[in-house]
């Protein structure tokens, strides 16, 4: 039987509660530094970045990007503001894609077909969403009219034209009538000349 001051004396181990790490904030700053992190892999420009100072080289890098996958859980995935970054975050499980993000060429074309995603996405979604109108039935076929008998012809001499008046009515109604003692307002027959003139003294 061990005595009490042998078991005083062993180290603690690591399993033992009282060497239990506990953040100071319950997790909080850590829950927002991974959210940020996580979110800044909706930027195509950001992973480049990482692509391009070797951040995928590193094995300790890529273990992370592996345990940041639980944000792709409901319960985490309801603080997420930019959801790019999970598809992302995805693509970047697989070395091909974190090695072709180091080429710019790359880059754009990432970036270009998410710009092509934010513009249609609503009007794609609400072709999906929106009832379609149901199909009209097909028109019945009208009746057939019955067939008058031709009208026949009236000759030339038989129509009279009414005589032409001596003055036709004018096509403006309310225009101002013939010889109206109204004189025109013209502007370049002013006896005032508003221009400014440079006189040579």
């Amino acid at each position: 039987m061990a005595s009490s001051k042998e078991t005083d004396s062993t180290p603690d181990t690591p399993s033992s509660p009282k060497n239990v790490y506990k953040d100071p904030d319950d997790g909080r700053q850590r829950f927002l530094l991974e959210l940020e992190f996580v979110q800044c892999l909706a930027n195509p420009t950001y992973i480049h970045y990482l692509a391009q100072n070797r951040y995928f080289e590193d094995e300790a890098f890529i273990g992370y990007l592996k345990y940041l996958q639980y944000w792709q859980r409901p319960e985490y995935m309801k603080f997420i503001m930019y959801p790019h970054c999970l598809f992302f975050l995805e693509l970047l499980q697989n070395a091909n894609f974190r090695n072709a993000m180091a080429h710019p060429g790359n880059k754009e074309l990432a970036h270009r077909q998410q710009f092509f995603f934010w513009k249609n996405y609503r009007n794609n979604r609400l072709k999906h969403i929106l009832p379609r109108p149901l199909p009209e039935p097909p028109a019945a076929p009208p009746a057939p009219v019955p067939s008058l008998p031709p009208v026949p012809p009236v000759p030339a001499s038989t129509m009279a034209m009414p005589p032409a008046s001596a003055q036709a009515p004018s096509p403006m109604p309310y225009g101002m009538p013939p010889g109206s003692a109204l004189a025109k307002n013209d502007i370049r027959s002013s006896g005032v000349d508003r221009r400014k003139r440079k006189y040579v003294t």
